[in-house]
């Protein structure tokens, strides 16, 4: 196995990112995980700058090679940059879009997709998409224990004066206090 690719806008990193990146470093044996934060995501608002979110992914995922992602959209890091073998990972929720990302048949040529699904997550929706992929072949599902953990809860916990336990790694509730991010 080469490399797995794990994007997002981290804004911010919680539990659940973290469990996706430990399900997904186990279930492909990788040599090497890389977490790509968005600086501009083309799909999202982000609330704190880049170099933030970048700070706190290292903070959440210290045994990894976290990088900031100058690309707004995957097929773009993926044409710019060259990586062995590479398996990109995503929740079983950006799946179901995966049909309006820019070229996706593109993206499916240059890298496997690994889906994340829990328990109970409708498979119907997730087969609905792969009927009308190119290269149904280059995607691979594997479930994930499920965690309530979203960015929107920890950004309103923030502003709200709510501790983080349970939310985000210690490292990362630090950083974000800190920093003074997500605050009223």
């Amino acid at each position: 196995m080469g490399v797995v690719l794990y994007g997002g806008a981290f804004d911010p990193p919680h539990l659940g990112h973290v469990a996706l990146a430990d399900a997904a470093r186990a279930r492909f044996g990788a040599e090497r995980l890389v977490v790509l934060v968005g600086e501009r995501p083309a799909h999202r608002v982000v609330h704190a700058p880049a170099e933030d979110r970048l700070a706190l992914a290292r903070a959440a995922f210290p045994v990894d090679d976290v990088r900031l992602d100058p690309y707004p959209r995957t097929v773009e890091l993926l044409r710019a940059e060259r990586f062995d073998d590479p398996v990109f990972v995503i929740g079983a929720d950006q799946f179901r879009g995966f049909l309006v990302w820019y070229e996706p048949d593109e993206v499916l040529e240059r890298t496997r997709l690994a889906v994340a699904t829990r328990p109970g997550y409708p498979r119907a929706e997730l087969d609905g998409v792969l009927e009308q992929l190119t290269r149904p072949d280059r995607i691979v599902f594997f479930e994930i224990e499920p965690n309530p953990a979203a960015s929107t809860d920890v950004r309103a916990g923030v502003a709200a004066g709510e501790p983080l336990d349970g939310l985000v790694p210690a490292a990362v509730a630090r950083l974000i206090e800190e920093r003074g991010l997500y605050g009223p």
